[in-house]
């Protein structure tokens, strides 16, 4: 039935109508056979009867849930930061791609390198369904667009060298699923985040992550434990690299961008504590240099 209803499309009305349609047609099939959890019934019921106290005791106990389940994926995470990397030295860049929490999530762990590890902006980069918009609005219906999250990815002139990493709670999102599955057909290395076992998207991506948390405490709010696991792994991921980078010595961030005073204070008392120089002659010179590692560098 399926394979019939995409034939008859793609005659009537044309390539472009076809691959969306097929990408949505094919999602919403696996969607209806696979064991999607994070879509299964709380372990609570009648929440709006409990105390607060008795809320916050029952979210506590399903968050820590979460850290076991990374744990599991562990080797799962391994495989993928081993190989980004390796990319990463040749010049190859990080995508990731979500809709809704999954893609803020992205966007965040992004955005947080270059002031922490000093890098470029083009890095790593999160990209969001709907544009920076869904960042704060929900934009309607734009995760459910199978081609506009390859599209998105295009914008930034992709190469065999870069690496898309999809992160979708249930699996299935049609524009985290077509952006994989485009850039695996055009060479790029893949990988994906997700909470739901045997998803279209595990299955498309080269090194697929699944963070099996159980339901979710207010059912199918996978802004929860769903959204807890894929920032844990966004964590392991971007730090790991950033390590593996060389944008870490010993255990400080000594290539992070002076920009603003806590930084500065930071960053004076690393070249004061390798040094041994007072705070202000520590400022000083890392006012003067502009970064904790070229201070160290010429210092030492």
């Amino acid at each position: 039935m399926r394979w019939f209803r995409v034939a008859k499309i793609r005659k009537k009305e044309g390539r472009t109508k076809y691959i969306r349609d097929f990408l949505y047609l094919c999602t919403v099939n696996e969607t209806k056979t696979m064991k999607k959890i994070t879509e299964q019934p709380s372990r609570y019921d009648h929440l709006e009867q409990m105390p607060v106290a008795e809320l916050l005791q029952h979210i506590n106990d399903e968050d820590a849930l979460v850290a076991e389940a990374v744990r599991k994926a562990m080797p799962q995470i391994q495989a993928l930061v081993e190989t980004v990397e390796a990319r990463m030295k040749r010049g190859g860049r990080l995508f990731y791609i979500g809709a809704g929490t999954s893609g803020r999530l992205g966007v965040l762990d992004a955005s947080e390198l270059p002031p922490t590890f000093g890098i470029s902006e083009d890095w790593v980069v999160g990209i969001i369904a709907g544009g920076d918009e869904a960042l704060r609005h929900a934009v309607e219906k734009a995760e459910d667009d199978g081609e506009q999250g390859w599209r998105d990815v295009l914008a930034y002139n992709p190469d065999a060298d870069d690496c898309v990493i999809g992160i979708a709670a249930s699996g299935t999102t049609p524009y985290v699923v077509g952006a994989v599955k485009r850039a695996k057909e055009k060479g790029l290395l893949t990988g994906c985040v997700t909470s739901n076992p045997g998803t279209p998207l595990a299955e498309i991506a080269d090194y697929p992550i699944e963070t099996i948390v159980g339901p979710e405490f207010v059912t199918g709010s996978s802004r929860m434990k769903s959204g807890t696991a894929q920032k844990m792994v966004l964590n392991m991921i971007s730090t790991a690299l950033m390590i593996r980078m060389g944008r870490v010595e010993g255990n400080r961030m000594v290539k992070m961008q002076l920009t603003n005073a806590k930084l500065v204070d930071r960053g004076t008392r690393m070249i004061r504590e390798s040094l041994g120089l007072s705070y202000e002659e520590a400022r000083q010179l890392l006012l003067e240099a502009g970064s904790v590692d070229r201070v160290l560098k010429t210092q030492k």
